[in-house]
């Protein structure tokens, strides 16, 4: 298997400064879990991106600090509440000899009979699962195939689940993955309309409370950058 290859550098911005780097298109990051401690770098935000696409949190990176490489994996990514743009990462750097936890992320595929000519509803019941592997080992996605799905009785359950014996799954294994529930009735319909419109408002005040926040964070930097 090929591994993907990303470069950093050390950073020494810190703190509030990181914003500086942000407007330049670099993204701020620490690699942690490794023998050299906690180490903070940058990146550049559009090759980042690039590699998140392909690699997401499951598959091993080859991280090119400076001139040095470390295995990593990504483990958090923080995101600006307002824009939704990538600004800070979490790298963890792993040992190759030492099974990690994590969790892998499900995709549905195929077609489910209950749903097409049932007018049934499919429930996803699970997104992810969590698995022990070898970094080497770990898969990037957990391909479900819904196919078998052709009555309101069918469950898909974690046992149902095939994955090579290096990965071992930690999931009950009786927890159901997905299934399909019978089409609901029109006044369920509108309660649950109901229901989304109004998280959607609640989301919306939210989000002009920190975009003000934000704002005000901004006026105060820049005054203390005039005074200086």
């Amino acid at each position: 298997m090929t591994t993907l290859e990303l470069k950093s550098e050390k950073r020494t911005l810190l703190g509030k400064k990181v914003k500086s780097l942000r407007r330049k298109g670099i993204i701020p990051a620490v690699v942690y879990g490794g023998k050299d401690g906690t180490i903070p770098i940058e990146l550049d935000q559009k090759e980042f991106s690039k590699a998140f696409k392909t690699a997401g949190e499951t598959t091993l990176i080859k991280l090119l600090v400076g001139e040095k490489a470390k295995n990593v994996l990504i483990h958090d990514i923080g995101r600006d509440p307002i824009t939704g743009e990538m600004n800070h990462v979490d790298f963890y750097e792993v040992k190759m000899d030492e099974k990690i936890t994590t969790k892998v992320p499900l995709i549905f595929i195929g077609d489910a009979p209950a749903v097409i000519d049932l007018g049934g509803v499919l429930v996803k019941a699970m997104q992810e699962l969590e698995v022990r592997a070898l970094p080497s080992d770990l898969p990037h996605q957990i391909e479900i195939n819904i196919s078998q799905l052709e009555t309101f009785d069918d469950n898909i359950l974690v046992k149902d689940i095939k994955l090579p014996k290096n990965v071992e799954i930690l999931e009950n294994i009786e927890t159901s993955v997905a299934t399909v529930a019978p089409p609901r009735s029109e006044a369920e319909i509108e309660a649950l309309k109901g229901e989304v419109v109004e998280k959607v408002e609640e989301v919306e005040v939210e989000a002009e409370k920190k975009a003000k926040e934000r704002e005000s964070e901004e006026k105060e930097e820049k005054s203390k950058e005039a005074a200086a």
